[in-house]
Formats: structure tokens, C-alpha cells, sequence
């Protein structure tokens, strides 16, 4: 899978996805909107105090659009609220982070009556766009849960898995990192990692390929994997990393960001409609990437 993969099949749907924006008071939010409605992605509902939305909009020298529309709220929680309230009421298909805090986007994201629950745990599953590599790499999870036990990592998978399904990606091979290849029990990671290939083989754990541990080289690399002699479906050949921590999985995030040069799309998946996170640092490439995987998802 590739981003053009993801843009064809965005451009393909016969319904137009409308996204929620949740406190749109900052220029580069509605110059990366801009883009993409352009780009035929999506439509966007901006949520925030109309006149800093106004005056965002003008700094960033984007004009109205009819892909465009706006409602007034008098801070950051209520933009939350109602940005939440839009999607659980079927009128905006994606909910996207403007600039609210985390922690007040998931608490309206949380809330019983109003939010978008499942039941599910919620995960963050990041994409990654390497220099001179085609294929895109998908890595879970590095901002969500922080130590997770084995039954939160198999529905981190199943998260991962179900969004990619969503993407067109058929039967993601899927690599459980770890330190190394072989099960030590003084390596918890390690154990859970072939605990979780084991619920694969038996189909407790499906729509993937899993395999684990595998260290970062096995996973991706086909020559490393051929020298340490693993020879399996995935190893030197993933298209999912999963985590075993937080910790690891945002080292990798920023490593492969910083030192790979790679362009990073990020959403948060478990909840009704995908939550597309952003920050003041991302480039206006990064967050049209992020669109695309969360708009992929909605099957319209």
C-alpha cells in the first residue's frame, strides 16, 4: 500500500466525508483543509470561536469554500463537545484535533451519552511515507496506552488491523517487536510477542499475518532476516510494527521522523469514526497524509 493507493480509493468514494474540526483557530489547520478539499478529500466543519476561525483563515490566505462551513463555541472544551456531538449524530464522518488539548478531545470523545464509545480500547496507529520506499509502514502503538498487558495488545492489533482492512491492505503482515528473536521469560515483551503469534496461528487473532518477537532489523529487513535464518511470512517484510511499550513505539515515531526523513500521518482508532491527532509542528504534508488514512476508512 501506497499513498496513492489511499488517495484513489478517497477519491473513489461516492459520498462526500465530512470532517469535524475541533477548535480551528490556527493558520496552518485550515491551510492543510484547504489542500485537501481541494484535492476533492473531504469537507470540513470548523468549530471554534468564529471570530479568531476568521481571522486564522485570513492569516493563512485561504479563501471560503463550499466545502467549508463553521460553528461558534466560546473555548477549547466546548469546541471538543461540539465537534464530538457532530460526528456521534452522523453529520461529520472524522473527527480531527484542531488546537484543544488532547486530554479535552477524548474527554468529550469519552463522554457516555454524547461520545463516541465502543467499548473498545482506543490505540493510535501512525503511517510513515520513507524517502525511496514505495510502500508505506504502519507503527502501533506510540501515544496511546502505555504499558500494555497482552489482552490490551490484542486489541491494539485488532485496532491496527481493522483500519488497514478499511485502507484496502489485505492480511497486514504484522511484526510484534522485541529485543530479540528468541522467547526469553525474563522479557515480558518477548513472551507476549509469541503468546500473540500463537492466538494467530489458532485464529484467535485475525485478518493478519503475526509474527514475534522479531527485533526492528528482522522485521524490516529481508537481509537481516535472512541472516539470523528466519524465514517466515513476515519477518523482513512487515507492514505493521507493533510496540510492546509507549516507550519504544515513540522512539521509533520521532526516529523515523527525524533521522528517516519519513512523512508521519497519526490517528486514533477503537472509537466510532477515526480521530485524526495534530499538532502546531506538523507540516502541512503530514497532515493531508492523516486525512487520508482516516478518510479511507469511512466506507461510503
Amino acid at each position: 500500500m501506497n499513498v496513492t493507493d489511499l488517495t484513489n480509493k478517497v477519491h473513489n468514494k461516492s459520498e462526500q466525508v465530512t470532517v469535524a474540526v475541533a477548535h480551528a483557530v490556527e493558520p496552518s489547520i485550515f491551510t492543510a483543509c484547504s489542500l485537501a478539499a481541494e484535492k476533492g478529500t473531504a469537507s470540513f466543519h470548523f468549530i471554534g470561536p468564529l471570530t479568531e476561525m476568521t481571522d486564522a483563515m485570513k492569516d493563512a490566505a485561504v479563501e471560503q469554500s463550499d466545502r467549508f462551513s463553521f460553528s461558534d463555541a466560546a473555548d477549547e472544551a466546548e469546541s471538543a463537545q461540539k465537534a464530538v456531538v457532530l460526528v456521534h449524530e452522523g453529520q461529520a464522518d472524522v473527527l480531527m484535533k484542531g488546537m484543544t488539548p488532547t486530554s479535552k478531545l477524548l474527554k468529550a470523545v469519552l463522554h457516555k451519552e454524547k461520545g463516541l464509545r465502543t467499548g473498545r480500547l482506543l490505540s493510535h496507529l501512525a503511517g510513515f511515507q520513507l524517502p525511496e520506499q514505495d510502500d508505506l509502514l504502519f507503527l502501533t502503538d506510540a501515544a496511546m496506552n502505555i504499558a500494555p498487558d497482552l489482552t490490551q495488545k490484542q486489541g491494539i492489533i485488532e485496532n491496527a488491523v481493522e483500519a488497514l482492512s478499511k485502507m484496502g491492505m489485505e492480511l497486514p503482515k504484522t511484526a510484534l517487536l522485541a529485543a530479540v528473536e528468541t522467547v526469553n521469560p525474563a522479557m515480558p515483551a518477548a513472551v507476549d510477542a509469541a503468546v500473540l503469534t500463537q492466538m494467530n496461528r489458532r485464529g484467535q487473532l485475525a485478518g493478519c499475518l503475526v509474527d514475534g518477537p522479531l527485533a526492528l532489523d528482522v522485521a524490516v529487513s529481508a537481509k537481516a532476516a535472512k541472516q539470523k535464518g528466519l524465514e517466515t511470512d513476515v519477518a523482513g517484510r512487515a507492514d505493521l510494527l507493533v510496540a510492546p511499550n509507549i516507550e519504544t513505539g515513540n522512539t521509533l515515531y520521532k526516529s523515523l521522523t527525524l533521522f528517516g526523513g519519513a512523512t508521519v500521518g497519526g490517528m486514533i482508532v477503537g472509537a466510532r469514526a477515526p480521530i485524526v491527532l495534530t499538532s502546531r509542528s506538523d507540516t502541512a504534508e503530514s497532515r493531508l497524509f492523516s486525512l487520508l488514512m482516516a478518510v479511507s476508512t469511512i466506507q461510503k
